[in-house]
Formats: C-alpha cells, sequence, structure tokens
C-alpha cells in the first residue's frame, strides 16, 4: 500500500465525524418511518436501507479515488478527501414529505402494512433516481458557477448551515444528558482545537468518544441518568441491495413529487459547489464538475439499487483536515455504513454510543467551517458572510415549529396566516427559510458584489433572486418548500410571494440606478 493511500490516525479522527453525521441521519429516518408512521421495520431496514447505504458506499470510494489521485498529481501526502453521505436536508424531507404521506394514502386505499410500504418503497427508489438524473446535466455547470459567485457567497452560506443545523442542534442534543455532553465536548475541544495531547496517543475524537460512552454508561449504573430505551431493528441477518422493477411503477408518481424533488436536488449541487471551494481554500483544488458528477452518480445509483435518499459532499472539509484526515477516512466511512445498512446492525450501533457523546464532534465542524468562512474572506467581506446567517436561522425556526409536538399542525397553519400588522410572522419565517442555502448564496454574492462597487453584478443577483422567489425556488410559501406557478398561489401565500418577489426587484433596480449614477457622475 503507497504511503498516500495507507489510513492515518487522523483518518480515525475523520471516520468517527463523517460515519456519526450518516449514522444519525439513518436513525433519525428509521424513527419517522417506523415508530412515527408505524412502516414496517423489514421494509424499512430490509429493502430501503441497503440500496440507500450503497450510495453512501459508492460515492465515498469515489471520492477517496479524487483525493487519491489529486495527491499523485501534486506530490503531496497531506491531501485530505472530501467528505461526502447521505444530504441531511433533503433525506429528512424524504421520510416526512414523500416516503410518510405515501404509506398514510396506500394504507387510507386499503393496503395492508406490508403492502403499503412496499408501494411507498417503489415511490422512495424511483424519485432519488429522479433526483440523480436531475443532477446529472446540473453537474456540467459546476466550473461556471464556481467562477461566477463571489467566495463569501459560498462560504457564508456553508457557515449559516454548520452554525445553525449542524452546530446548534446538536448542543440541543449533548444538553439533553449535560455531563456526558460536556465533558465530550471539552475534550473535543481539548484534542482539536487547544491541539493538546491525548493519553495513549489515541486520535482525539475517539478519546472524546470513548471517554463519553464510558461515562455515559457509569451513570446509567448508579441510576444517575435513565437508560436508553431499545431501538427498533431488523435482526441481523445479510441483506443486499435489492433492485426492484416495480421502480417503472414509482416513476408514475414522480411528475406529482418534481415540486420537492428539483429543490432537494438544486441544494445538493448548489451545496456540492461550495464544498469544492471550501476544499480549494483549505489547499485541496478538485475539480468541482467531478465532484458534482461522482455525488450525482451515486444518487442515480442508489434509486437504481432501492435507495430512498441522495447524497452529497459534506460541509466541514477544513474540519476533517485538521483532525488529520486524509484520502482514506470517507472509504472507511463507506464501508461502516453499508455493512450497518445491510446487516440490520444500524439501531443497536446506534444505542451502543450516546448521542450526547457523538453531538460534540458536530459542534466542532460546525466551529471549524465558520470560523474557516470569516477567517478565509476578505475582511471588508465579513458582512457579506454574516448575513448568509439569516436564511439559515430562520430554516431552523422553521424545523424547530413546525414540529407537531411543540405546534400542533392546525396551530401551525393558523399563525401562518395571522399578522397584526405587514405580513404574518410565521409565514415570513416559514419563506425564509425554503431555499435557504440557495437564498444565502444569493445575498452573499450581492452584498460581495457591491462591497468592491460592482453594482451591475449586484443587481444581477437581486433579480435572480425575484426570479426565483416568484416560483419558489427560494422563499417558498409553501411548509413543504415545494415550487408553484405565481398564479396558482391565492390569499396570504401570493400576497407573501408577491411581496418578496417585488422587494428583491425594487432594490434591484435601486442598485442599478446608483450603478448608472456612479458611472455618470463627473470625476474631480
Amino acid at each position: 500500500m503507497s504511503r498516500v493511500a495507507r489510513p492515518v490516525g487522523g483518518d480515525v479522527n475523520g471516520f468517527l465525524g463523517l460515519v456519526v453525521d450518516n449514522l444519525s441521519v439513518l436513525a433519525l429516518v428509521a424513527a419517522v418511518l417506523v415508530g412515527g408512521y408505524g412502516m414496517p421495520s423489514d421494509v424499512v431496514f430490509g429493502r430501503m436501507f441497503p440500496g440507500t447505504t450503497l450510495g453512501v458506499l459508492l460515492g465515498d470510494a469515489f471520492y477517496t479515488l479524487l483525493a487519491l489521485r489529486l495527491a499523485r498529481r501534486s506530490g503531496r501526502s497531506d491531501v485530505t478527501a472530501m467528505p461526502f453521505g447521505l444530504d441531511t436536508p433533503s433525506t429528512i424531507g424524504m421520510a416526512v414529505l414523500v416516503l410518510g404521506p405515501a404509506y398514510a394514502r396506500h394504507r387510507a386505499a386499503g393496503l395492508d402494512p406490508h403492502a403499503a410500504a412496499l408501494c411507498t418503497w417503489y415511490v422512495g427508489m424511483a424519485a432519488t433516481f429522479a433526483m440523480g438524473a436531475i443532477k446529472l446535466p446540473l453537474s456540467l455547470l459546476g466550473r461556471t458557477l464556481q467562477r461566477r459567485v463571489p467566495q463569501a457567497g459560498l462560504l457564508g452560506s456553508l457557515a449559516g448551515i454548520a452554525l445553525l443545523l449542524i452546530g446548534f442542534l446538536p448542543v440541543l442534543e449533548l444538553m439533553r444528558e449535560p455531563v456526558v455532553g460536556f465533558v465530550t465536548l471539552g475534550l473535543v475541544l481539548y484534542a482539536l482545537v487547544a491541539k493538546a495531547p491525548i493519553p495513549g496517543r489515541l486520535p482525539g475524537v475517539l478519546f472524546a468518544v470513548i471517554a463519553g460512552t464510558v461515562l455515559h454508561y457509569g451513570l446509567v449504573a448508579i441510576g444517575a441518568v435513565a437508560a436508553p430505551a431499545t431501538a427498533v431493528s431488523a435482526g441481523f441477518g445479510v441483506v443486499l441491495p435489492r433492485p426492484d422493477a416495480h421502480l417503472l411503477e414509482g416513476l408514475r408518481e414522480v411528475p406529482a413529487l418534481l415540486p420537492l424533488l428539483v429543490p432537494f436536488a438544486l441544494l445538493t449541487v448548489v451545496g456540492g459547489i461550495n464544498n469544492t471551494e471550501s476544499a480549494r481554500v483549505a489547499g485541496d483544488e478538485y475539480d468541482v464538475r467531478d465532484v458534482l458528477l461522482g455525488e450525482a452518480a451515486a444518487t442515480l445509483l442508489a434509486g437504481l439499487a432501492g435507495g430512498v435518499a441522495q447524497t452529497t459532499p459534506y460541509v466541514g472539509h477544513p474540519a476533517y483536515k485538521q483532525m488529520g484526515a486524509r484520502a482514506t477516512y470517507p472509504l472507511l466511512t463507506g464501508v461502516a455504513i453499508a455493512l450497518c445498512g445491510c446487516t440490520g446492525l444500524l439501531a443497536r450501533v446506534v444505542d451502543a454510543v450516546p448521542l450526547a457523546a457523538l453531538a460534540p464532534v458536530l459542534v466542532f465542524v460546525a466551529l471549524d467551517v465558520t470560523t474557516h468562512a470569516f477567517a478565509t474572506v476578505a475582511s471588508r467581506h465579513a458582512p457579506a458572510v454574516a448575513i448568509c446567517f439569516f436564511p439559515a436561522i430562520a430554516r431552523m425556526l422553521t424545523i424547530e415549529l413546525g414540529n407537531p409536538a411543540y405546534v400542533p399542525s392546525d396551530r401551525f397553519d393558523a399563525l401562518i396566516a395571522h399578522a397584526d400588522r405587514g405580513l404574518p410572522a410565521l409565514a415570513v419565517i416559514v419563506a425564509l427559510g425554503n431555499g435557504f442555502i440557495i437564498t444565502a448564496t444569493l445575498w452573499g454574492a450581492f452584498v460581495t458584489e457591491m462591497t468592491e462597487g460592482r453594482l451591475t453584478r449586484a443587481a444581477a443577483y437581486l433579480a435572480a433572486g425575484a426570479g426565483a422567489s416568484a416560483f419558489g425556488i427560494i422563499h417558498s410559501v409553501r411548509t413543504d418548500g415545494s415550487l408553484y406557478l405565481p398564479w396558482q398561489l391565492t390569499g396570504t401565500a401570493r400576497e407573501v410571494a408577491s411581496q418578496f418577489c417585488f422587494a428583491y426587484l425594487g432594490l434591484a433596480a435601486t442598485i442599478a440606478i446608483l450603478g448608472w449614477w456612479r458611472r455618470a457622475r463627473p470625476t474631480a
């Protein structure tokens, strides 16, 4: 094995960080489908997850090959592969907005639970295949978009995602078991931020997770914390990915799902461009077209193999590089995820290590991505990075407020239409959070171009925002974030959508006029 391809200690750190993210997404999907909708676990674990995890394995293997190729071409041994896995927002969106409702619809039509779950699987694999097919042609535009979009818009949108969705939500999770969470978080920061020595020369993340897990079970033993509930598992029999000709049956339902699937696909393409830029700034210059084509192909093949979720490059390449991870950690992750998905071990693996001991790893990734964005761009572009946080804040609020456990669905719908003055506050939050990655990129690019005095370009980004908001690509006024034609809207939804669109157009016109005035102004 060559020196470049040989795993190093930092690859263990990277493996733990990446495997945590993927396993937690799969565990959440299982909880929603099995626990929330009552879907039979044998279909979820035995049909949906094997193909889904195959997509992760294929993408991780391809990204490892990209890193090895870059290392050979550059003559460097410190190349870090881009992290890769299941796309969190769209995977959760598939469970809540596509798979769950499809299962409920088939049950209402009179199918027994197992038959209804199988029909749901057909829809899920067809939707995943369709997202891959949508992303393939979009991938060819990656280089152009990377050259044209300012760095602050690309990195700022990642920083907002990292701080609010990857970082803050895990903070809440570790605070649910604060003794374990605080100790583990402190050890992660001790090892990776302070770069202090670790007993036994273990990788820092591994040491922190082991210490947190031991502490958790010690507290359980003395009764200080409650023992975890038993997870739902499909057993330990080997279940390989299972392509199924009923994919064609599921494709019949895809046209009705396109308003959801197109934004899902667009988000991963934009996120892939952003993450490639983040890797370039950190010193690893990947071809954005290769990155995007690889993840599109992995999604397409996952759908063909029975998977129900799309894959994407992950946020946090600089954090993995700082952990000391190199080329092989994605491949290690892909193998582990595939084994869990094809053997029914997933629920038990997730249960074996408490979430409070895993969440701090994601907190560190969030901190590193956020500080990296501010440290990389010119100081005058810091406001452009900061403004990218607002759409992510709105998305986080929508996720929390949209949880029926906190706000009942009927109450949520009533609040969207309620306004004491101006537009309804909750409707604005939902609209600002929908399409938040694209919104953040447009806002960051607009502020950057305006800061540099390129007012025509700034106005062009605003005009693009107006067009995107008119059709719900950003600022969709529907709670599920789906697209629409402007004339399909009525009532409060139409008012919110039209005012967002005209706000962009008004500001674009203002900036364009100021640009004309600056050019026409006589110089001293």
